[in-house]
């Protein structure tokens, strides 16, 4: 898959479809976490060589390293968007998920290294 980022950012959002509900999904040392059908943004940040970091969690086949990699399966990619680290990662998801009036699946999902409930959130898909 194509896409095109600034390589100066150090944000990114991944947005994935899934397109049906799958249940309890072991997530690293999380947990197993239900997943329902719909569109899914992941909300990462990446200091040095964001396309590096961005080309690792679009692969499907690797060793399971972020809580992403083991949803990755599941999930198909729509699209890619890089942001300037301006706002920060937690803003940038925390803005990014009051604009698709979104929900947040699974607790602790990308988020160890902050304070945020999650960095992965959802919406359904509209038919």
């Amino acid at each position: 898959m194509g896409y095109a980022i600034n390589e100066s950012d150090t944000l990114y959002a991944i947005k994935f479809r899934l397109v049906k509900d799958i249940k309890s999904i072991q997530i690293g040392k999380l947990g197993p976490f239900d997943f329902p059908r719909g569109y899914y943004v992941y909300v990462g940040s990446a200091k040095r060589n964001i396309k590096a970091r961005i080309d690792r969690h679009l692969k499907v086949d690797k060793k399971k390293r972020w809580h992403i990699d083991y949803l990755r399966p599941y999930l198909s990619v729509e699209s890619v968007q890089s942001f300037p680290e301006s706002d920060g990662e937690c803003q940038l998801f925390q803005r990014l998920k009051l604009e698709h009036n979104a929900d947040m699946p699974a607790k602790g999902f990308g988020s160890s290294d902050c304070y945020c409930y999650s960095h992965l959130f959802f919406f359904e898909i509209k038919s």
